[in-house]
């Protein structure tokens, strides 16, 4: 699966699983992190470990590793990383902490409508 389809797989589950301001970072040609950055917000702890979750069982399914899952125990902020993407799930309140989408101004965004939402 290419970098862009992978971002976008794990945007929709995230917005399945009812995370909020979903945002899809094109870092290519920007970073040698990652091509693509995801990064959600659930509203508790518990939708921080559910989204994050249900990313990795849906990519496990598809024989998608992580090269590392970090956060996971405390899920204030969860890091998956896939080498070619990194998933950010947050809880609300870290996210504002930390603004990390302001970090990467530059990059091509693209937003992702939740579930629900309008």
């Amino acid at each position: 699966m290419k970098s862009r389809a992978k971002a976008l797989a794990a945007a929709k589950i995230a917005t399945d699983k009812k995370a909020v301001d979903v945002l899809v970072l094109d870092l290519k040609g920007l970073s040698v992190i990652a091509d693509f950055f995801i990064i959600c917000s659930g509203e508790s702890t518990t939708q921080v470990r559910a989204i994050a979750e249900a990313i990795e069982e849906n990519f496990s399914k598809k024989s998608i590793r992580p090269v590392g899952i970090e956060g996971l125990n405390y899920s204030h902020w969860v890091l998956m990383d896939y080498g070619d993407i990194i998933i950010h799930v947050f809880e609300e309140e870290t996210r504002a902490y930390y603004q990390l989408e302001k970090l990467w101004l530059d990059a091509p965004r693209i937003h992702v409508e939740e579930k629900g939402h309008n």
